[in-house]
């Protein structure tokens, strides 16, 4: 017989196991890749169709179907840097007269005020687009408060239609602030301001107010509640039952409105939509925010806030 050798039968068994956990472990280092390959492409996926959906090239207008209401938003405070901008707001209100389903625009407002300028804006824009498509009528419906610069744009609508719970009104303007004057003298803080110009330190809250700035600052107030006030009266005709108090910056409820005229009826939007302007079908041309924008402003923002603390230790600014 002959004779194998010592531990051969031993050396077999183990070649054998360690060949075994060798292509144990290679099969499951191929499992890992493939599901790490797998994950990635899911995250590839995800990330595609999120840049697809933030610049808007999905969920376009274009394919509304048949004819519709047209809804644009003005909701929050007006500002040049809202959602209730006049850029954002005029935006929307041309697509949806650019439309040529459209039956009628809805104006859904919810708005405290804000800028007079940029109200202003809106107003004459909506104006326009009614004057140059006649046959396409223009209704605002308030939410819970249509005040101030929100009202100053509802005006320009050919009807105003609200909640009975809606607040509407406060015709006028107002400039705020604060008298620090008091609290500096306690503080044993002098105020040091340098300027070229007499006036260049109006109503600086660290300074005492001055009689002639006070009266520039009411006049100033004065004019543009007088072009408020021309607006409601122009917007709202022979409809509006003018009482004492109705430019006073008063807010009055539901139906209250309605009698003294500043608005029409009580109706939400799917009423309007369906009894006032016979085109159930509600299609929303308010511009939104996509998420490269969004991205870019905040990156705007961090580099500006960067740029602002590598020059905040001079001293000096413009404003």
């Amino acid at each position: 017989m002959a004779d194998i050798g010592p531990g051969t039968s031993e050396e077999n068994w183990e070649r054998k196991v360690i060949e075994k956990v060798a292509l144990a472990a290679i099969q499951e280092q191929r499992r890992a890749r493939q599901w790490g390959i797998f994950f990635k492409l899911l995250l590839f996926i995800y990330l595609f169709v999120l840049l697809i959906v933030g610049m808007g090239w999905i969920g376009k207008k274009d394919g509304s179907p048949g004819k519709h209401t047209a809804l644009v938003e003005v909701r929050g405070v007006i500002a040049p840097d809202s959602a209730a901008s006049a850029d954002a707001v005029m935006s929307g209100l041309q697509e949806a007269f650019k439309d040529k389903r459209t039956q009628g625009v809805v104006l859904r407002i919810n708005s405290p005020g804000g800028s007079p300028v940029q109200a202003g804006h809106i107003n004459d824009e909506i104006r326009r687009l009614r004057e140059k498509h006649p046959t396409i009528p223009v209704y605002a419906v308030v939410e819970d408060i249509c005040a101030s610069g929100g009202y100053y744009v509802a005006v320009a609508a050919d009807k105003i239609y609200i909640n009975q719970s809606s607040l509407v009104g406060s015709i006028g303007v107002r400039m705020d602030g604060f008298g620090f004057t008091g609290t500096m003298d306690k503080l044993g803080v002098e105020r040091r301001l340098l300027s070229a110009g007499e006036n260049k330190g109006f109503l600086d809250p660290f300074l005492p107010m001055q009689e002639t700035q006070r009266q520039h600052a009411e006049t100033m107030l004065n004019d543009i509640h007088q072009q408020f006030i021309k607006v409601v009266r122009q917007g709202r005709g022979k409809r509006l039952k003018e009482t004492p108090d109705m430019f006073s910056g008063l807010l009055w409820v539901g139906a209250k409105n309605i009698e003294m005229g500043l608005a029409d009826a009580i109706g939400g939007i799917d009423y309007v939509a369906r009894e006032v302007i016979q085109a159930e079908e509600i299609v929303d041309f308010t511009p939104r925010e996509n998420i490269a924008e969004r991205v870019a402003k905040r990156f705007g923002a961090a580099l500006a806030e960067t740029f602002y603390q590598m020059g905040a230790g001079n001293g000096l600014t413009v404003r």
